[in-house]
């Protein structure tokens, strides 16, 4: 597995969102992009990141920015996870792990004592060139907004 680094080109992904439609990278060409990957739909951590996305949506679409947010569950739970949070952000359902492996965020963890393969909160801030400007890697989930507003200054 690669080690992503700053100043190198993105990974081109594609998935499908939690409303069936096809996302890809090169959908975002000649954009800014927070591509940040998370461990859980409607986890508390999740839910704080997602939610202060959303807060600040309006701020970070007239800066620019599109948002697109990746983990593990399925098109049916980040459709939940959109309903009940009023998420507007396409939200990537990727069970077979291409995309978290490809951004080489999938990896060990520990909770508890106990080790497990997951994913490993990372925001990814891409350029309207693809390029990866900034990588956060270990968001404040509570002020995502403002973390990356400092990131790309």
């Amino acid at each position: 597995m690669i080690e992503l680094k700053e100043g190198t080109k993105a990974p081109v992904f594609e998935g499908v969102d939690q409303n069936g439609n096809t996302v890809s990278l090169n959908d975002f060409k000649g954009k800014k992009v927070i591509l940040y990957f998370y461990p859980k739909d409607d986890t508390p951590g999740c839910t704080a990141q997602a939610c202060n996305l959303r807060d600040n949506y309006s701020v970070l679409a007239q800066k620019g920015f599109q948002v697109v947010g990746i983990s593990t569950d399925s098109v049916r739970s980040h459709k939940k996870f959109e309903d009940k949070y009023s998420l507007p952000f396409p939200l990537i359902a990727d069970e077979e792990k291409k995309i978290v492996e490809q951004y080489a965020v999938w990896g060990e963890k520990k909770f508890l004592g106990k080790t497990y393969m997951g994913t490993n909160r990372t925001t990814f801030l891409i350029d309207e060139n693809g390029t990866i400007r900034k990588i956060i890697r270990k968001p404040d989930t509570k002020n995502q907004t403002q973390q990356v507003l400092d990131a790309w200054n």
